[in-house]
């Protein structure tokens, strides 16, 4: 058995038996500025009650163990650990205490304590990442989300650091001192001991420590008082930290304030003051998520601090995922999961939550259309997987807790949220949330407590119903409509409902709650003359309130967007798209339109070709920077996956002439230009040198001209680009665009990572080399990832993109049969993070063949009928994305 792989039902035991008090976490990280450092003290003092005497266990993933006592007696540790969980023999009936010492690894995955040395100026930072269950990485704890406990941590570390945790930092001490003692018996001079105030009651996985040369800007939050439960007003102090390299950029004054917008929203909205005592938010490197909802230390990646020219669409996602983590402070914080099968009681609702809250609190008001662009097509490519699951998951172990993290449990979750609301009413809603948390504050919850709030919320709404509908059962409806009409006058209009579980084939019919918009052509523009409301059930729904009018241009089926389906155009719908589409005036019809058209070719209803004419006839005039962003990455899927090889470079070529000229055309600095900048850039390291493309020589010439300026130079202008901010960023997507297809060499890599010496020009140079189309090059590259650990998880992903880059892909026909005889022991023998990253990224949709790699995903599946589920999982579904890449081809071919 792998110790390390918690269970459900292991943890279901100790939580039947056990409760825990407090821990005290004393951590000695003053060797970390040392590169030969590479473990730290990590000391746990846990007191705990037990109703029976037995024998459990306490969870550690550690190098070492010094000393185990439980209740005053020691334990051999070479008895108990066995790399991941220590035994506990002996624990006793009634009150019990454990001491654990060990030497606990800094981490180069993310997982864990993360070490990571700026280049930029040699700085060390620290940060904790532990969701699922990765506190035990750090300190030994019951890594699990039912054992909440209040958490004192104690934290030596160099002078002038910043240390961060949960609770306020304390003002630090000498760690010889006599009030304070010492956390390592052997800290050196010039070090610092931190210890903070005990938490509340919380779980483990939200514990959170940073501690490096962070630079940290403060402001102050005022409740507005008389809108809670809580009376008076109070006031809790904000922070934002990042490390010194990217001070500069951080924006802390935007930051600030959209993070007080949230906090008036949710303390209006939710009716309990924030309970968390200070609100830090602290961007950090190589960060595998988002970001964290560690409550009092929210922890981001630090692509979220914009060093480079961004959209406006960009700052609307950082605001979005500050709402988001701010959102879980309630749901998943205050009130949690008992286990992880209820993983949607806080993502579905933060997902949900944090674009409520950036639509009616702040600027970007357009919110639920990048919610209906981007986020719902995540989870509508998930729902139709093999794998799919309910919303309620069923999840056994922690490997399936980390593979759950996923868009069913975010996108869909929050899109059927939605249509919760749109079911139940919005006062309704909000009432059955604030009795929730006023019945479960400091608890853990299941998928029935929420229900029981909602229900005496909105006793008149089947909620039982609705959730066995919605929450229960997996899988995607499709709704079409059905349109008879006699001289133009609608003489039945009815919306089909169809759909099945991918998983047993089963019917999956749902009540949807929906908006029908009706769109004509009136004065040059498509503009919405009637909008209906409608409860969809069953196979058929008539829509009487459209019998009798004049036959519309365009109808959209869950215009809004109200509710989680997939959504056809009827016929006359779909010509008129293909006519008109620019005059479709508001960004959230024409979303929802390519939404429509996208999943058709996944579908394999429409061939690629339909789209992608579509997209060259329309994409370059949309307004709203998050749709065209999806449409240019839609449209290099639809290259690179859905279109027959031996068309990809008359295609790539055509759309690039249409790139280039519209990037000649845009606006001055506009979201335009950058982003059909990037467009070009990416489109050109998808033409090969020897295809004979007039477009292809422009762009390269272009993208070397630019490359070839100084920085101080204003390249965009001397390039007939006015308003162009040529930044590191682009820089470096132009230079990997060149090497990738042979127009640049290692030495000119070199050169730019010497004269960029940052974090992100380190893995944008890690990438651009091992994207260089030479065989030599790609095996490199593979024995890289795949036969060293010696990669941080940031340079690991670059690492393989290179590898993989489109360019590159007719070298790694010999690579097939080598993915398949690795992958198991990468799972073996890696973190769950790191072997998610090489099984997914390495998987060989890159391959020449793709029928033939499609039949060996078949073959491995079959004589591997006991691999890991997590792992099986994995190739299933990049196995189904690969059969979709075939069938849509076919429609081509």
């Amino acid at each position: 058995m792998n110790s390390s792989n918690l269970t459900r039902q292991e943890t279901s035991e100790r939580a039947a038996h056990l409760a825990v008090s407090d821990y005290t976490v004393r951590i000695d990280v003053s060797n970390a500025t040392d590169p030969h450092a590479a473990t730290y003290s990590s000391r746990t003092s846990v007191r705990f009650t037990s109703d029976v005497e037995w024998s459990p266990f306490i969870d550690l993933i550690a190098p070492d163990v010094e000393r185990v006592t439980l209740n005053g007696a020691d334990l051999a540790p070479g008895d108990v650990f066995d790399g991941a969980r220590v035994n506990l023999p002996g624990v006793r009936a009634g009150e019990n205490h454990l001491e654990v010492h060990a030497r606990a690894a800094y981490s180069r995955t993310g997982e864990g304590l993360h070490r990571f040395v700026d280049p930029a100026d040699g700085q060390t930072y620290l940060y904790t990442q532990y969701e699922p269950t990765d506190a035990r990485r750090v300190f030994a704890n019951f890594d699990q989300p039912d054992l909440k406990a209040k958490f004192a941590f104690d934290v030596t570390a160099p002078a002038g650091w910043l240390v961060l945790s949960n609770s306020p930092t304390p003002e630090p001490v000498d760690p010889e001192s006599a009030d304070a003692g010492s956390a390592d018996g052997d800290s050196p001079d010039g070090v610092r001991r931190y210890i903070f105030a005990p938490t509340r009651l919380q779980s483990s996985y939200i514990t959170c420590l940073a501690a490096g040369p962070y630079v940290r800007r403060t402001d102050t939050w005022t409740s507005p008082g008389d809108d809670s439960e809580g009376g008076e007003p109070f006031s809790i102090e904000l922070g934002v930290s990042t490390r010194r390299s990217l001070a500069e950029y951080m924006e802390a004054e935007e930051i600030f304030a959209v993070t007080k917008a949230g906090l008036d929203f949710f303390h209006r909205m939710f009716g309990v003051p924030y309970p968390w005592g200070k609100y830090d938010q602290i961007f950090v490197p190589e960060y595998n998520l988002g970001a964290m909802e560690n409550p009092g230390l929210v922890t981001f990646t630090d692509d979220y601090i914009f060093h480079a020219a961004v959209t406006d669409n960009q700052h609307e996602a950082r605001a979005n995922t500050i709402m988001h983590e701010m959102a879980h402070m309630w749901f998943g914080d205050l009130v949690t999961m008992v286990w992880w099968d209820d993983l949607w009681l806080k993502e579905s609702f933060a997902d949900f939550m944090g674009a409520l809250a950036v639509v009616e609190s702040t600027q970007w008001t357009d919110a639920w259309v990048t919610f209906a662009t981007k986020r719902k097509a995540w989870a509508y490519r998930q729902d139709q997987l093999p794998t799919t699951h309910p919303i309620v998951a069923d999840i056994e172990d922690v490997e399936a807790a980390k593979l759950n993290f996923d868009g069913i449990t975010y996108a869909k979750g929050a899109a059927v949220l939605r249509q919760l609301v749109a079911y139940v009413g919005r006062d309704e809603f909000f009432d059955g949330a604030r009795r929730y948390f006023r019945d479960h504050a400091w608890g853990n919850t299941r998928l029935a407590d929420f229900l029981a709030a909602l229900d005496a919320a909105a006793p008149e709404r089947q909620v039982e119903e609705w959730a066995t509908a919605w929450l229960q059962t997996a899988g995607i409806s499709t709704l079409t409509p059905e349109i008879a009409e006699t001289d133009g006058v609608i003489d039945e209009f009815a919306i089909r409902q169809s759909g099945e579980d991918p998983r047993t084939g089963e019917p999956g019919l749902r009540p949807h709650r929906i908006a029908i918009g009706c769109y004509s052509l009136v004065g040059g523009s498509l503009a919405r003359t009637d909008r209906v409301e409608v409860d969809v059930r069953g196979e058929r729904t008539v829509v009487a309130q459209l019998a009798g009018m004049r036959r519309p241009d365009l109808v959209i089926v869950n215009d809004d967007d109200l509710t989680y389906a997939k959504v056809r155009l009827d016929d006359v719908s779909l010509a008129t798209v293909r006519r008109h589409f620019d005059a479709v005036a508001d960004a959230m019809p024409r979303s929802l339109v390519w939404s429509m058209l996208w999943n058709a070719i996944r579908d394999a209803l429409m061939p690629a070709s339909d789209f992608l004419e579509l997209f060259d006839n329309f994409a370059f005039a949309e307004t709203n920077s998050g749709v065209r962003s999806m449409l240019h990455g839609q449209a290099i899927t639809a290259l690179d996956a859905y279109v027959p090889g031996e068309y990809r470079p008359v295609v790539a070529a055509d759309l690039l002439g249409s790139a280039l000229a519209a990037v000649r055309a845009d606006p001055a600095g506009s979201d335009a230009q950058l982003l059909d900048m990037l467009f070009v850039v990416r489109m050109t390291g998808r033409i090969t040198p020897d295809h004979p493309s007039s477009s292809a020589a422009d762009a390269r010439a272009l993208l070397s001209g630019l490359l070839r300026m100084s920085p101080d130079q204003d390249a965009g202008q001397a390039a007939g680009l006015p308003g162009l901010k040529v930044d590191s960023e682009l820089r470096w997507a132009i230079l990997t665009a060149l090497a990738a297809t042979g127009h640049a060499d290692v030495d000119e890599i070199d050169a730019e990572a010497a004269a960029d010496r940052t974090g992100a020009a380190a893995t944008h140079a890690v990438q651009a080399r091992a994207s260089r189309p030479l065989p030599v090059v790609k095996a490199r590259a593979w024995a890289a990832a795949v036969e060293s650990d010696e990669l941080s998880n940031d340079h690991l992903s670059a690492t393989i993109a290179g590898f993989t880059h489109p360019s590159g892909r007719h070298l790694l026909d010999g690579y097939v049969d080598q993915y398949f005889g690795m992958v198991e022991d990468i799972w073996a023998s890696r973190s769950i993070e790191i072997a998610r990253r090489i099984v997914r990224g390495l998987y060989p949709s890159w391959a020449p063949n793709r029928e033939d790699a499609l039949t060996r995903t078949r073959a491995w599946l079959d004589g591997h009928p006991d691999a890991p589920a997590s792992l099986r999982r994995l190739i299933i579904e990049d196995g189904d994305d690969l059969a979709r890449s075939v069938r849509a081809a076919a429609l081509l071919a």
